[in-house]
C-alpha cells in the first residue's frame, strides 16, 4: 500500500540512479543538492539503477525517516536525466509509485471558444 502524503507537500525525484546503500547521511547530502534543505519537510525520492527500488527521504520533526519500497516485478518509470528531474505533486508521486508514467500522459486541451 502506498503511503498518503500531504497533498500539498512538495516532491523532488532524482534522476538517474541512486546508489541504494546510501542510508540518510548520503541520501540527505543529495536531498541538499537537489533542492537545499533537506529539513524543510519536502519529500526526496531516489531509485537504483535496475529501477526496482525506491526510497524516499523526509524530516519528521526531529529526525529523518525513510519510506522504501522494492519491487518484485516490474519496474518503476524514473526519469534518467537531469532534463527529466522535476519538482511534482504527491498525487503524481502516488501515481509513479504504482507504476503510471504521468511524464507520457495525455496533455490537457483547453478550448478558449467553441465554434
Amino acid at each position: 500500500m502506498t503511503p498518503a502524503f500531504p497533498a500539498n507537500v512538495q516532491v523532488y525525484l532524482k534522476p538517474g540512479p541512486t546508489d541504494m546503500r546510501k542510508a540518510i547521511n548520503g541520501l540527505s547530502i543529495l536531498a541538499q543538492k537537489i533542492a537545499g534543505d533537506p529539513f524543510s519537510g519536502a519529500l526526496f525520492a531516489f531509485c537504483n539503477r535496475r529501477h526496482d527500488i525506491v526510497k524516499i527521504l523526509y524530516w519528521d520533526r526531529n529526525g529523518f525517516c525513510i519510506w522504501h519500497k522494492r519491487l518484485e516485478r516490474d519496474r518503476f518509470p524514473w526519469p534518467n536525466t537531469e532534463e527529466e528531474a522535476l519538482e511534482i505533486s504527491a498525487q503524481q508521486l502516488h501515481w509513479l509509485l504504482n507504476g503510471i508514467d504521468f511524464r507520457r500522459a495525455h496533455e490537457s486541451v483547453k478550448y478558449s471558444t467553441l465554434t
